[in-house]
């Protein structure tokens, strides 16, 4: 069991610094999630079922759906696709209006 917990609490680790090192937001937001679903498993281990039901249900499934529609509403959705047009972005000359 011993062995179990360090495999996942290592998957946790380096989920973790992959939403901090990755460029693409929403590959960030799959790692996000993957780290919820680690550390849901982690309360299993510990015997914490019912926590690790809450984890996985708001960490991995809602913040997920949510990081996911903000980068929608924010016209960052894609997955690395240059060909495609590009929203206008705010320049903050004060001249956008």
């Amino acid at each position: 069991m011993y062995w179990i917990t360090v495999l996942v609490v290592a998957v946790m680790v380096l989920s973790a610094l992959a939403v901090l090192l990755l460029p693409n937001l929403l590959a960030a937001v799959a790692a996000s999630s993957v780290v919820s679903l680690a550390l849901s498993v982690v309360f299993v281990i510990v015997r914490a079922p019912d926590v690790a039901m809450t984890e996985a249900a708001v960490g991995a499934g809602l913040s997920g759906v949510i990081l996911v529609l903000a980068l929608r509403r924010l016209g960052l959705w894609g997955l690395g696709d240059d060909n495609r047009p590009q929203p206008e972005r705010f320049s903050g000359t004060g001249d956008d209006a």
